[in-house]
């Protein structure tokens, strides 16, 4: 069987409920979070690029962190402004492609993925806005997360579509391992479907971080991510690189969950990972190096 290169990782890292089940408890003051997690992972999707602009030097500071694992590669969610308030405007661009840019100079971006909610159905109109913003950003490789099953089947030669695995509510988008572009990026957001029915009934209310993050609240189970792995490699023929991103992200469910699933996905061969996440989740025990 052909076996593309895979990269794997979780949607974010900087996470204190992370501590002390995959960071130690007890850190130097020289600690980057960054730096320990690039020893065990070759991939992280940026999420605070979701909620704000970032600066350049935060990016050169990152590149920075990962420089002893050469494959490493940052994949960058686009802001909100783009995707949910559904606004082009050129001075954003700019400040977004300015980062995008370090990361392309220093040979460490993966892609720009553009996440959009379940209300952006596949009509007319969004499919231009959709259009448009992609010929923004056309010198980048795109990830296009779309959540509602008007989306299902569609493709396109620019852009690679997302496989998501998410609770299964309305009309959402089923889990179909999607290849495109020679390559497939899948996106793991948990089961947890009485929180996320809750977090729908609950958006736009304020809340804390805790309540936010409850949707994503969910451990996969060993069974689960073997169904999952053989659906994966399913599309190996079809493709050169996957890019798995685990987003259920509470109490270091992510970083255990795709430890496992690198493992299933590498014919259970024995994974890199540190003593603290084997001591929180002693499952992992016997598929630890």
């Amino acid at each position: 069987m052909k076996i593309p290169k895979i990269y794997f990782g979780t949607a974010g890292w900087s996470y204190k409920d992370w501590v002390p089940n995959f960071y130690p408890k007890n850190q130097s003051k020289n600690f980057k979070w960054l730096e320990f997690y690039s020893q065990y992972f070759n991939l992280v999707e940026v999420n605070s690029s979701f909620y704000t602009y970032l600066k350049p030097e935060m990016v050169f500071d990152w590149t920075r962190q990962v420089n002893r694992n050469n494959d490493f590669l940052f994949t960058v969610k686009l802001h909100q402004d783009f995707t949910h308030a559904k606004k082009i405007n050129k001075e954003k661009i700019k400040s977004v492609k300015e980062n995008l840019d370090i990361l392309k100079s220093e040979e460490r971006m993966g892609g720009l993925l553009m996440q959009f909610p379940y209300s952006f159905h596949c009509t007319n109109s969004n499919v231009d806005f959709l259009k448009n913003l992609i010929d923004e950003f056309n010198e980048y490789e795109i990830f296009l997360e779309v959540r509602h099953k008007t989306w299902q089947n569609k493709k396109a030669k620019s852009i690679t579509f997302c496989t998501i695995d998410q609770p299964q509510i309305g009309q959402s988008i089923d889990f179909n391992p999607i290849a495109g572009n020679d390559k497939a990026y899948i996106r793991f957001h948990g089961r947890n479907e009485k929180a996320w029915f809750e977090s729908v009934n609950n958006f736009g209310k304020e809340q804390t971080y805790e309540e936010k993050s409850e949707r994503y609240n969910y451990l996969y189970t060993p069974g689960e991510l073997i169904e999952i792995g053989i659906r994966i490699k399913e599309i190996y023929e079809k493709v050169n690189k996957v890019f798995i991103v685990m987003n259920n992200h509470p109490f270091g469910n992510a970083p255990a969950n795709a430890f496992e699933l690198l493992h299933y996905l590498k014919e259970v061969s024995k994974v890199k990972m540190p003593e603290t996440i084997v001591r929180a989740f002693p499952r992992l025990v016997e598929i630890s190096k």
